[in-house]
This record gives C-alpha cells, structure tokens and sequence, in this order.
C-alpha cells in the first residue's frame, strides 16, 4: 500500500507538470510565478524530484550582426527577463536622456566651421578652406545619411535627430567648399541629390507614408553606394602617394550589386541574407569612423592651414559622440558604440590633439578636454 501510494503521488504530480507546461505560454522555469504552487507534502516532494525553484538563467550575449535588427527593443533578449525592474528602467530613461542631451553639441559641432569658412570667404581668403577636406566631409556625410536609414529602422528617436542635424550641417559645410572652388562642382551636384532623396524617403519611412518596397530600393541603394565609397574614400586620400584610380570604387561596386541581387532573389542562405542587410550600417560606421582619419592625413600634409579649423567644433564633435556611447552600451548596439567611440577619441579628441601639436590651441584648452573625455571614460 505504501508503494503504491508513491507510486500515485509521483504520477499526479508528473501529470500536475504537464497540465501547466502545456497551458504556459513561457518557457518552463517562468510559469510557477503565474500559477499557484500546489500544497503537496513534503514527502511526496521529495519522491517526486522536481524543484518548484526556477534555476538562474545566465544573460545571452548579443551577436554583432544583429545590430542591425530593425526593432532594438525585440532583440534585447539580454535585457527583456530585466525590463521592469527599477534599474533598467532608470537605466533606460537615463542613457536616453545622455542621447538626448547629445543633440546640443551635435547642432553646434559645424558652426564654429561654418562661422569661420564664411568669414574666409567674405575675405576671398579661399586658400584658407583647403584646410577642410571636401572628401573627408563628404564620408561623415554619406556615413551620418546611411547611419540616419539605420536609426530609422530602429526608431531611435534621439540618433534620428543627431543623424539628420549632421547632414544638414555637413552639407553647409560642403556648400561653401564649392562656393570657395575647394570641391569640385559636379561631385557637390551628385552630393546634392542623393542628400536631398535621403532626407525625403527617410522622413516618409519614419511616419510610415513611404511604400515597402521603394524603401528596400533605397536600403539597396545605401548598401552598394556605401561599399563602393568605402574603399574609393580610402584609396582617395592618399592620391599623392598612390595612383589615381577608380578602381578600388568599381570593383567594391560591383561585388555588392552582385550581392544585393542575390539576396534578394533568394540564392543566398539566411545567414548570408542577415549579413548583407547589415551591410549598409557597417559601411555607415566606416565612412563616418574615416572621417577624422581623412582629417588627420590633411593636417600632417598642410600644417600651415590647420589655422582654418575649428577648436571647438572638435570640441562639440568629442562631447556629443560620448555623450551617445552610454546608450549604445545600454541597448548593446556594437555598431553604434564602436563609431561613437571612434569619433569622441579621433574625430574629437585626436584633431584637438593635431591643433595643439601645431600650437593653434592653447595649453588651457587642451588639458581641458583631455580630462573631460578621460573623466568620462572612466
């Protein structure tokens, strides 16, 4: 009688198991806080060798292609067992509100630039504007349109505005580049186009007005337009030491068109459909994280005309990039915090380092900075 009466118990409790694991919609461990733990003996419990004690579950790592998911808060699986506790919330609201803050110095960053290219300019002082490298600003153009169609798809309210106030300001820049003969005119008139179209379809795709398919067009577009311009960008700095030519630029160019076509007619495996539509933010990091790069190469060749940069447009650079490396942490976005960081420590910081080598900041300046981005760091 007794070992039957085991024997029972252990069958009721493994069929008590079943019922509620075929109810919950959750995975086992999380349906006990939803259900009401049955009064079973203490002798029946220990027959039956189940814990009703869901074990600890260890936060999966988020792969690096997945950066580009166009819906942020569906893949923060690490994040989503957390999501209404205290702390993420306050976590949340707080590296949003760092993101937020960061759209200051990003609407200030060109117009110290601006500022003083138009007084070159209304000084006919054009030599004064070779200073700026067209190509250098025409890669964090293209790189902030491609990372605008990323934060679209991700509808990162406060990355949208920093990306759109960097175009705008960039192609200001670039205006008076082309009005002081220091870009060439029909490469500001393609320019011109392609920001006027990326704006336009990238406001339409965010307040849901644009059809599906002309935004697969433009995403298309951005992906083999940025693979091309990556490595031509490159190739293009260093002219006067390597040939000119547009080969870099043609054959990037093709691999991607072939790519794309391949993707999307389905000759391609998932895994390799994933990793061309990451592609494109790549790209956008590497145009943007070329940049100061660019930058950097033009003031070692003409240290005589660094005078026509900026301190403080370096400045506002560094501090609005780092004040976006929190949130990219937060949400685990590797693509963003890897070309946030960059431009806080190279296209701030590193340029305001060039400045103060070449003597046109002062000592003040530099340590300041220096100890603000160490500080923050930290």
């Amino acid at each position: 009688m007794a070992a039957r009466g085991r024997w029972w118990a252990r069958v009721s409790a493994s069929q008590q198991h079943s019922s509620l694991s075929s109810k919950c919609p959750y995975p086992y461990d999380s349906c006990y806080s939803f259900f009401p733990t049955p009064a079973l003996p203490s002798s029946i419990l220990r027959t039956t060798h189940y814990s009703l004690s869901p074990p600890r579950r260890r936060l999966p790592q988020l792969p690096a292609l997945d950066s580009d998911a166009p819906h942020p808060r569906q893949h923060r699986g690490s994040v989503n067992l957390k999501k209404k506790s205290k702390s993420f919330e306050q976590w949340d609201s707080l590296t949003a509100k760092f993101s937020g803050v960061s759209n200051i110095p990003f609407m200030l960053i060109q117009m110290p630039q601006i500022t003083l290219n138009a007084r070159n300019l209304m000084a006919a002082n054009k030599t004064a504007l070779l200073a700026v490298p067209w190509l250098g600003m025409l890669t964090g153009l293209l790189g902030n349109l491609s990372l605008l169609s990323y934060f679209v798809n991700k509808r990162e309210k406060e990355a949208i505005v920093v990306q759109a106030l960097g175009v705008v300001s960039i192609y200001i820049v670039c205006s008076q580049l082309a009005i002081g003969e220091a870009m060439p005119l029909p490469q500001f008139v393609v320019t011109s186009v392609v920001v006027a179209s990326g704006l336009v379809l990238n406001f339409l795709k965010y307040f849901g007005m644009l059809n599906t398919q002309i935004w697969h067009f433009w995403e298309d577009f951005v992906t083999v337009g940025g693979v091309s311009v990556v490595p031509q960008v490159m190739w293009s700095t260093f002219v006067p030491y390597v040939p000119d030519s547009i080969l870099p630029g043609a054959v990037s160019s093709i691999i991607a068109l072939a790519a794309v076509i391949m993707a999307r007619t389905g000759k391609l495996p998932p895994k390799g459909v994933k990793f061309v539509g990451s592609i494109s933010g790549w790209t956008a990091t590497l145009l943007f994280m070329w940049m100061p790069v660019s930058q950097m190469w033009t003031n070692l060749l003409n240290p005589d005309n660094i005078k026509g940069l900026s301190a403080f447009s370096k400045l506002f650079g560094m501090i609005g990039n780092g004040l976006m490396m929190p949130r990219a942490l937060f949400i685990r976005d590797l693509m963003w915090f890897t070309g946030a960081t960059w431009a806080a420590l190279f296209y701030g910081y590193g340029n305001i380092l060039c400045m103060y080598c070449f003597n046109t900041v002062n000592r003040e300046f530099f340590w300041a900075a220096t100890v603000g981005l160490i500080s923050w760091l930290g």
